[in-house]
């Protein structure tokens, strides 16, 4: 099954609970006003691989618990998601998905592939990003409209001990010098970072 992909991290901490493997798809239906990640829309623009070839780097490159899901919109792309979920499970990973649709969207849809995608998911995270409702008191979310959704025991234990986890970001460079930042920050701080690291 071929993705449509904008980024591949084999490891992160600041995507989902503990150190996890990232797939950041292309192409976003959605398009949230004030999106962070507004290159993802168009589905021009990414890389098409092989879902097997994304397993295989994720089982065999470094020891992560799981992998997480993000966009774009991952329920634009949930059968191969589906597939590629179901073969990291398959392996005793956990996933989590971010999406910008509600749970209840989702399940009220009655779509085979939404429903595979759900049944592969721990971690559910939903809502689009809304500028007017910024709060980022909780990890991995940048509004307080969205949404933990424990939709297996895998991470049951965090839901009463969010608040305790911070948010952070990663900054990597890029071997053709572009500068990649994920996870989630004062968006303020990422700018003067940005702006000031040119001399590293």
């Amino acid at each position: 099954m071929k993705l449509n992909l904008f980024q591949f991290t084999p490891t992160t901490e600041v995507e989902g609970p503990g150190v996890r493997a990232c797939i950041q798809v292309q192409g976003c239906p959605i398009r949230c006003p004030d999106c962070g990640v507004p290159q993802t829309w168009q589905k021009r623009g990414g890389t098409i691989v092989d879902s097997n070839y994304l397993v295989k780097q994720i089982l065999e490159g470094p020891l992560v618990e799981g992998v997480t899901f993000l966009g774009g919109e991952p329920f634009a792309q949930a059968t191969v998601l589906a597939d590629i979920a179901r073969k990291l499970k398959n392996n005793g990973l956990s996933v989590v998905t971010f999406t910008g649709y509600t749970l209840e969207f989702l399940q009220n849809a009655k779509r085979q592939d939404y429903e595979e995608l759900l049944k592969q998911t721990d971690l559910l995270i939903d809502g689009p990003f809304q500028k007017d409702k910024i709060d980022m008191s909780r990890p991995w979310v940048g509004s307080s409209n969205q949404r933990y959704h424990f939709l297996t025991s895998r991470y049951q234990h965090l839901a009463s001990n969010l608040e305790s986890i911070p948010n952070r970001i990663e900054v990597r460079l890029k071997s053709d010098g572009r500068m990649f930042v994920n996870g989630l920050g004062d968006i303020d701080d990422i700018r003067y970072l940005i702006k000031n690291c040119h001399g590293i």
